[in-house]
């Protein structure tokens, strides 16, 4: 083996092992050596990938190309980079090469059928997702695909049993050792429900716990232990425990909370909505009140714009803080600021009327959204993005308008303006791809329109 293939492989195994950065430099290092090498440029592509730099990682890949242009991995993973800025025809064409000359490239079926499902083209999503699992049946991940799709058009039935895969997957894990509930009778059984994904998911699906105490069964909430104060404080939903302790009591089974939709046979006609399932501790409402005193004539919206950074559809459904401004400009409106952490940054090149910052150590000693929840309960709208406010704020009974993507969670479903999960949710929806512009011009008539409602009763 050549020195320069046993660099390439030492800084495959970085990468493998999640040294991206370290593997990077040994890649340009490489590459400097010798630029004319293809298998190189396409392992350099996948660090920049990988990294999040995906312009840089096109780049990679087009001159592996340029040197072997019937490199069936490069076109692959060129395709899959396009998918994330945007460029789906030319996405499209790489898988299209790629599959003809490898017609058997699994991944290849794979990508292209996720970038069909990210532009909502459903109908190819679902035929190259089964042209992909005609060459591997048990392919878990596509399975999942297939069901959040599903979900997503509202065929519930259909698509729990193709999102029950996600548990094969790989990266989801139970968190004891306890039979999983089945969906037999719960009358007289003590069900450990149990936090599956972020904690947005854990405030939309914690609902089920009363639902299943209501049907004679025991419970205990097992969740992100953030969420513990501002759960404990919702007695209908039964006591709360950390998952980040041992637990010391048994359980005739485990269930998550996501599972337990799937099990109670939840569908479009079923959903269970439930306007404030969630409440913030009563004092806390009055310190804020106080705290936080509404002027005469003033429309409070409270709003959030930037989601998880980490989630792989945040660069679709976060959204830039400089949409908001249009907002701040109609007269008697408010804007309150219920962001924190990432997106914060943001507010530094505002350009829109003042936004009203909350006082620093907000949820910061009672709990995660402990404050933020109470706050919420004085204002007359919150504005948001699909993020973990919006869950909070839906499952409170507050009035509450979220901006989606073009193809958004599978929960918001399609082509309404309501949510059957969240009565006091009101939807606005990208037209395309990118539509920002599109969705603020509907707020802000909506907006003009409930503030002179206001005024005028």
């Amino acid at each position: 083996m050549s020195q320069f293939q046993a660099d390439l492989n030492q800084a495959w195994q970085a990468h493998q092992q999640g040294r991206i950065g370290e593997a990077e430099k040994v890649y340009r290092r490489v590459l400097g050596q010798d630029t004319n090498d293809a298998n190189a440029w396409c392992y350099l592509g996948i660090a920049l990938h990988d990294q999040r730099k995906y312009h840089e990682a096109v780049d990679a890949y087009e001159k592996a190309l340029r040197l072997n242009p019937t490199f069936p991995i490069a076109l692959n993973n060129l395709g899959n980079t396009l998918r994330y800025v945007g460029d789906v025809d030319r996405a499209d064409q790489c898988f299209e090469q790629a599959l003809q000359l490898k017609p058997d490239y699994f991944n290849a079926y794979k990508n292209r059928g996720t970038l069909h499902a990210w532009n909502g083209s459903h109908d190819l999503a679902y035929k190259y997702y089964s042209q992909a699992l005609q060459l591997n049946p048990q392919e878990a991940e596509l399975h999942r695909n297939l069901g959040v799709i599903m979900l997503l058009q509202g065929r519930f039935r259909e698509g729990w049993d193709e999102y029950r895969w996600r548990w094969k997957v790989g990266d989801l894990r139970r968190p004891v050792q306890l039979p999983v509930w089945d969906g037999s009778d719960p009358n007289g059984k003590s069900i450990l429900l149990t936090a599956e994904q972020g904690l947005g998911d854990t405030l939309h699906f914690v609902r089920f716990a009363q639902i299943l105490r209501e049907r004679g069964a025991k419970t205990l909430v097992y969740g992100q232990a953030s969420l513990m104060a501002l759960l404990q404080n919702c007695k209908n939903l039964g006591p709360f425990f950390p998952n980040n302790l041992p637990l010391s009591q048994s359980f005739h089974y485990q269930c998550s909370l996501l599972d337990a939709a799937d099990l109670l046979n939840v569908d479009l006609a079923s959903i269970p909505s439930m306007p404030g399932y969630i409440q913030p501790a009563t004092h806390l409402v009055d310190y804020w009140k106080q705290v936080l005193p509404k002027q005469p004539g003033t429309f409070r919206v409270g709003i959030a714009w930037q989601g998880n950074r980490d989630h792989q559809a945040d660069m679709f459904r976060s959204i830039p803080l400089k949409f908001y401004e249009p907002l701040s400009q109609i007269p008697g409106v408010q804007l309150i600021s219920l962001q924190q952490g990432f997106g914060v940054e943001q507010m530094q090149s505002w350009n829109g009327k003042p936004i009203a910052l909350l006082p620093e150590g907000v949820d910061k000693s009672g709990g995660a959204f402990m404050d933020t929840a109470a706050i919420m309960k004085s204002l007359d709208l919150v504005i948001t993005s699909d993020t973990s406010i919006a869950h909070l704020a839906g499952a409170m009974g507050v009035p509450t308008w979220i901006g989606l993507n073009y193809v958004p969670d599978w929960r918001w479903l399609l082509d309404r303006h309501d949510s059957p999960w969240y009565p006091t949710v009101r939807l606005f929806r990208q037209r395309f791809t990118g539509d920002w512009p599109g969705v603020f011009e509907q707020m802000q008539q909506a907006l003009e329109k409930e503030t002179v409602q206001r005024a005028s009763s």
